[in-house]
C-alpha cells in the first residue's frame, strides 16, 4: 500500500516561511506527478503545486513566484517550500500522487493517493 504522511505545518506569522515535507512509502511508479493542494475553511480544495518524473513543475498563481516544489526521489519525499507567507495561505495542505505525469495537474481525480494533511496558519 502507498501511504503519504505530511509534516512541517504550523503556525507562523505573515512573511514568514515553512517547509512542508511528504513522505512517501510503497510508491515506486516511475513515471508520477506529485502534487500540493490546500484547502481553506470554507473553500474547495485547490491545486498549488506539482513535480513530475520529468522534473517539470507546475505553481498556481497564488502561491507562484513564493513557493517551491521538489522531490527527493532517494527519500522518496515531497518538499514543499513556502516563503512570503500571507494570512490568505491559512489552510489544511495535502499532498498526493499519481502514477503517470498529469498534464492538467490541478484536478484532484488524477491522483490515485492522498495524505492526511498538515495545518498551515499564518497570522
Amino acid at each position: 500500500d502507498v501511504q503519504l504522511v505530511e509534516s512541517g505545518g504550523g503556525s507562523v506569522q505573515a512573511g514568514g516561511s515553512l517547509t512542508l515535507s511528504c513522505e512517501a512509502s510503497g510508491y515506486t511508479s516511475v513515471s508520477y506527478c506529485m502534487g500540493w493542494f490546500r484547502q481553506a475553511p470554507g473553500k474547495e480544495r485547490e491545486g498549488i503545486a506539482a513535480i513530475n518524473n520529468e522534473g517539470r513543475t507546475d505553481y498556481a498563481d497564488p502561491v507562484k513566484d513564493r513557493f517551491h516544489v521538489t522531490y527527493d526521489a532517494a527519500k522518496a519525499t515531497l518538499y514543499l517550500q513556502m516563503d512570503s507567507l500571507q494570512p490568505a495561505d491559512t489552510a489544511m495542505y495535502t499532498c498526493a500522487a499519481s502514477n503517470r505525469i498529469l498534464p492538467e495537474w490541478y484536478i484532484l481525480a488524477g491522483y490515485a493517493y492522498w495524505g492526511q494533511g498538515t495545518q498551515v496558519t499564518v497570522s
